[in-house]
């Protein structure tokens, strides 16, 4: 079970850092860390549909009338109704949205972990380290670990068969 802890660490051994033992240190690795984890874990979940992180939520309805999206709601993929701010408005008594949640480190899949860490170790070079060189090779492996990840994330799960489809039958 990875921890926040564990990602931080990683990213700083990537640099040739030392890992943390706590996010509450006083090191400057510990409050970049603590800075900066959630900041950057929530926009690498937002920026891909992740099968990892989507889920499928039927709202209730509260006293308003309308519908609240939960505050671990990054972002919503579908819905049944019109978004206005954290609420979906709707003439219907149920609401359905697909949506990509706030995951923790522990339910990450080793694909997103490598790119989780790569871009912690991007955000963590220059504050710590100051080089650009460094930088930029982090950069150039982050944009091949994404497409890795993008790809392996798409082809995990499989697609339904077309059973019932008159075309194929009747070449048949």
């Amino acid at each position: 079970m990875l921890t926040k802890i564990d990602l931080c660490s990683m990213a700083l051994l990537k640099l040739g850092e030392s890992p943390i033992q706590s996010l509450t240190d006083d090191s400057a690795s510990a409050k970049l860390s603590r800075t900066l984890f959630d900041t950057v874990i929530d926009a690498l979940i937002t920026m891909h549909p992740w099968r990892f992180a989507t889920s499928k939520i039927e709202l209730v309805q509260n006293a308003d009338g309308d519908f609240l999206i939960p505050s671990d709601v990054l972002r919503v993929l579908e819905c049944d109704g019109r978004i206005i701010g954290n609420r979906v408005i709707s003439d219907s008594d149920a609401v359905t949205i697909v949506v990509l949640r706030r995951t923790s480190p522990e339910d990450f899949p080793s694909y997103f972990v490598s790119l989780a860490v790569t871009r912690l170790a991007m955000e963590f070079c220059i504050p710590l380290m100051g080089d650009q060189t460094v930088f930029r090779m982090l950069v150039a492996l982050y944009e091949t670990e994404l497409q890795t990840a993008k790809y392996l994330d798409s082809s995990t799960s499989t697609h339904p068969s077309i059973s019932d489809f008159s075309l194929i039958s009747t070449r048949f």
